[in-house]
């Protein structure tokens, strides 16, 4: 009986996506209307006259492309000079705090309660319909939901406006329902990071717990933990365990890693696109890691093309004038309050009946300093092949690259942490250049005869490395996570002058 109620729910939940799928065109142009209206009173609809756009093209002529720098001033007015009605015209109670890069500085995204309702835990439901859908046999909700948010502190910030990271705040305001099956928030949201993680192990081995969610780098910290202190294999523990919904960072390095520590042939690994901006995309079905866009969550998308992304006035698409396998970086205007807000990410679109795509990287993380243009999607793809012929098995990795100087030519540094080290490290090196040179012609062409770009330099890093220095510079676990590839060696630097010091 309880699991027909659980399938009934979810298939009522499922008939909202189904007609956003129906009527993509429609329902983003519903939603457009409904953030005009809602924006035309605010102090940023007053000088951009939201009172006379009626139509995109109103809105492409009258409101130029965010930037995080270019809302700064507003954000500044609701934060410090405590106004109301600047971006939206409802309170702006909270403030996500942005933690996936290495900046000395937070970006302090607005949060409102139509963004937390009609956004991410509408989504949260859709996705939990979509997987139910997908997997008639679900049985999740009878068990615990681990979950591993981030670990910043809720910050009182006065006049009752708070900052935090956007898992402790989702857990924060959750509903109180749907707090039973979860992990409690007295764990959840417990700052510091190494406590937090003995609170978990405590709870978890002590619950039916079939799913989890979090990010892949840090829940991987956890389960091993868990399997070490117990001397149990996590199957045991948990004989239920049926899924993993997971985000933040790709899932591929760590894919071999999670088949070992869950030899479980009817595991699911379920990814999701949730950030501080807005929650965008879920996995579609259990056999294409492709994503659904989230067409009715309060989101109005645009998407720039990758020939525009230096441009001071880039020319952006709508969704019905995109084209499948083209790198788009995503803007976005939405009931959180941002307007025409570039996040930074890009994406490939691989259908468009149904919209779906896949994240190809970010627009600021990338190599192109030699004009190989070599993105997220780029590597990881390379890094798969290298491991699978040679038996590798990968942690964590960054790369950077290596300026020309008088006895060399430029390169690609990559500092890797092995979990399991190559049987071959030079072989390695050949089939990660081979397969880069198969996945980006520019790449191909920048590498021939050595002449621009010579053979990638693999930096074999110690056991442990990128969680110590994490932790040195306070980005431990949460929603952190390691830049993978940056056109500047700003980061390798640090982690080189890290390194010596140990």
């Amino acid at each position: 009986m309880i699991t027909k109620i659980a399938h009934r729910y979810l298939d009522f939940k499922y008939k909202e996506v189904d007609k956003f799928i129906q009527h993509p065109v429609d329902s983003q142009k519903k939603i457009f209307d409904y953030l005009i209206k809602n924006g035309s009173n605010t102090l940023i609809g007053q000088e951009y006259n939201f009172s006379v756009i009626k139509n995109f093209d109103d809105f492409r002529k009258n409101v130029p492309v965010f930037h995080y720098e270019d809302l700064r001033s507003y954000l500044d007015k609701i934060i410090i000079d405590k106004q109301q009605n600047v971006l939206w015209n409802k309170p702006v109670k909270w403030f996500a705090m942005s933690s996936g890069t290495t900046e000395d500085k937070s970006k302090y995204i607005p949060v409102t309660e139509e963004s937390l309702t009609q956004g991410h835990y509408k989504c949260g439901e859709q996705m939990l319909a979509i997987y139910g859908r997908t997997n008639e046999r679900a049985k999740f909700f009878f068990g615990k939901t681990l979950v591993l948010g981030g670990s910043k502190q809720i910050n009182n910030i006065g006049d009752g406006v708070f900052t935090g990271d956007i898992s402790a705040i989702l857990i924060k305001n959750l509903y109180f329902w749907a707090k039973f099956s979860r992990t409690p928030e007295s764990i959840s949201l417990l700052p510091d990071w190494e406590v937090k993680l003995q609170a978990l192990t405590d709870y978890a081995i002590k619950h039916d717990v079939r799913a989890f969610m979090g990010v892949p780098s840090w829940l991987l910290v956890l389960l091993k933990k868990i399997k070490n202190d117990t001397g149990k294999e996590l199957t045991d523990i948990w004989p239920n365990l049926e899924v993993f919904f997971h985000g933040g960072v790709s899932f591929t390095p760590f894919e071999e890693q999670y088949k070992r520590i869950i030899p479980k042939s009817d595991m699911w690994y379920w990814e999701t696109y949730n950030a501080s901006e807005g929650f965008f995309g879920v996995q579609y079905s259990n056999e294409s890691k492709d994503l659904l866009l989230m067409l009715d969550s309060g989101i109005y998308y645009e998407f720039i093309p990758m020939s525009e992304w230096d441009s001071e006035k880039p020319r952006t698409l709508t969704l019905d004038e995109i084209e499948t396998n083209q790198n788009y970086a995503i803007v976005i205007t939405t009931n959180g309050g941002l307007w025409r807000y570039v996040i930074g990410d890009t994406i490939e679109f691989t259908s468009t009946a149904p919209y779906l795509f896949r994240i190809t990287g970010r627009t600021k993380n990338f190599i192109n300093a030699f004009g190989e243009e070599l993105i997220i999607d780029n590597a990881e793809k390379a890094l798969a092949e290298a491991c699978k012929e040679t038996g590798a098995i990968i942690a964590e990795y960054t790369a950077a690259p290596v300026y020309f100087g008088d006895n060399n030519t430029g390169a690609h540094e990559w500092f890797i942490e092995f979990v399991t080290e190559p049987d071959n490290l030079e072989h390695f090196v050949s089939v990660l250049d081979n397969n880069l040179k198969k996945v980006n012609s520019d790449y191909e062409a920048k590498r021939s005869y050595n002449l621009s770009l010579g053979l990638p330099i693999i930096r074999n890093l110690p056991k442990g490395i990128f969680n110590e220095w994490m932790k040195s510079i306070g980005k431990l676990g949460g929603q952190n996570k390691v830049p993978r590839l940056a056109n500047n060696r700003d980061y390798v630097n640090r982690l080189s002058d890290f390194l010596k010091d140990k």
